[in-house]
């Protein structure tokens, strides 16, 4: 029977570390080429855990981490989970306008705040102490890491796998951002099967420039890294002009990426080619879809494998791949330890090709859980959860994904996944990038709408982008109007926002073709 990991676990993944190669950096800051060793990463988690257990926080207390990616970032976000307690995240940016309302909802015992962010004023508003994050590397530390004891044996963290590990939030820039809440089990769990499943091994450098407030970069490049006693290589965000320079001057292996990154690469205007990269492994790919046909453009132009992986806030990473075992139009084979399936609207599942619910669980009477607005912890469900999104495995388990729930376009009773018609407009030379949506129809119920941008120099018509989906589509699934914009709307995380262009459609301010 699987042991459900609780934040000893943790602990044993720095001690193991540290003891095996003191020396060795978890960290490297790119920005300022700054490292911290295993062995300083040990010492740091025992101090902060011994500063927590003098002042009785412990398995559940709630510490709110504001700040951007850094050392220090990641010194307190592991010290908080080595100690038993809840570090709370919240990218800053993306959700400022509602830090009062984010801080009044956790309720929490701490508020650790960059400086550079100036965020005194909302960290006074709240009931709770609060530090500015200071530097853990100068002399005995400034801001909160001079608060800590100079040495101390931390105390063994009494926090349960149940307990809770992390609350972080989603981005929100009109609506009001969701806080997740995830246990130590669902956390370390993951991350150790992420690990695995990218084949992440201590002799790795990952390079990562996400935001380290959001799930994917905590479970792959600060947790995953850390399980594998891997060296994590870290930008504070990312740098087109400094990417490729990066992973050959500090060795990387893995590069975490999305599409938003991948197409600004594509889309450089310098020219770049094939890269000499003897010791690189793959580039990741998660938190949107990535085309099939930017894909194998992106391998041809830089020699570079795109392994595509696919996770949520609420579950964690579901289904990983590598270079190696990439399957292009996939987004690789479920992690084992989820119990993943395709599942018909009844719950019942479904057999190998067949398009349904992604539906995943794999720990027993496990709570899908949220903060809600008035700061109570809300159950969403149990047991097993809905990722919201559709797909189908193939008969070598690989998992194909054909939209989002929400997104998908029901025309006359038919369903219509938007993914599968964009990838046919991108396969279009000229056409950049696509966007297709379900628009109100007095007689289907929705009509299908693309929304395109072309290429620098491209000249193209939309009666000729529909003249060649016709050709290649079935008149059921081929847009009815193509809409030529000069860029598509994104949200803070760099995810194509399909619901502000379905909002365009009724403005009437669209051409009628």
């Amino acid at each position: 029977m699987r042991r459900d990991p609780g934040p000893e676990a943790l602990r044993r993944w720095i001690d193991r570390a540290a003891t095996r190669d003191p020396d060795k950096p978890y960290l490297v800051s790119l920005e300022d080429g700054r490292a911290m060793s295993y062995a300083e990463l040990a010492r740091t988690s025992d101090r902060i855990a011994a500063h927590f257990a003098a002042r009785g926080i412990g398995a559940n207390a709630r510490v709110a981490l504001l700040a951007g990616n850094s050392p220090e970032h990641l010194a307190v976000y592991l010290g908080v989970l080595a100690a038993g307690a809840t570090i709370c995240t919240v990218h800053v940016e993306a959700n400022r306008p509602h830090l009062d309302a984010i801080l009044q909802a956790l309720a929490p015992c701490l508020v650790i705040h960059e400086e550079s962010l100036e965020l005194a004023e909302f960290a006074a508003r709240t009931n709770a102490p609060s530090r500015p994050l200071g530097r853990w590397d100068d002399g005995g530390g400034t801001g909160f890491f001079a608060d800590l004891p100079a040495e101390g044996a931390a105390p063994s963290p009494r926090a349960m796998p149940t307990d809770d590990a992390v609350i972080l939030f989603t981005s929100g820039t009109t609506a009001r951002p969701k806080g997740v809440v995830l246990t130590y089990r669902e956390m370390l769990g993951n991350a150790a099967a992420a690990a695995d499943g990218f084949a992440i091994g201590p002799d790795d450098r990952v390079y990562d420039y996400r935001s380290f407030n959001w799930a994917s970069a905590q479970l792959l490049g600060a947790l995953a890294t850390l399980s594998a006693g891997a060296t994590l290589l870290l930008r504070r965000r990312f740098s087109r002009s400094r990417f490729f320079a990066d992973l050959a001057r500090f060795g990387a292996t893995i590069a975490a990426g999305n599409p938003t990154v991948i197409g600004l690469l594509l889309r450089a205007d310098e020219p770049a080619g094939r890269v000499d990269l003897p010791d690189f492994r793959f580039m990741t790919s998660s938190s949107a879809p990535l085309l099939e046909d930017e894909w194998r453009r992106f391998e041809e132009r830089f020699g570079i494998a795109v392994a595509q992986g696919y996770g949520t806030s609420e579950t964690g990473w579901v289904a990983t791949c590598t270079g190696a075992t990439r399957r292009f139009g996939t987004v690789g084979r479920p992690l084992a330890h989820l119990e993943l399936a395709i599942v018909d609207e009844a719950g019942r599942a479904l057999p190998a090709g067949e398009a349904g619910h992604v539906e995943v669980g794999g720990l027993d009477g496990n709570r899908y859980r949220y903060i809600g607005e008035d700061g109570t912890v809300r159950i969403a469900a149990v047991g097993r959860a809905r990722t919201g999104d559709m797909g189908f495995l193939d008969t070598d388990g690989y998992l194909h994904l054909t939209g989002r729930e929400r997104d998908l376009i029901i025309r006359g009773g038919v369903n219509i996944a938007p993914v599968e018609i964009d990838a046919v407009l991108t396969g279009i030379a000229g056409v950049a990038e696509a966007a297709t949506v379900g628009v109100p129809d007095p007689i289907y119920g929705e009509e299908v709408v693309s929304f395109v941008v072309l290429a620098p120099g491209t000249r193209m018509g939309a009666a000729d982008i529909l003249a060649r989906c016709g050709e290649r589509l079935p008149a059921f699934k081929a847009p009815k109007h193509i809409v030529v914009r000069g860029s598509l709307p994104r949200t803070d995380r760099g995810k194509l926002d399909r619901s502000a262009l379905a909002r365009e459609w009724p403005g009437g301010n669209l051409p009628s073709l």
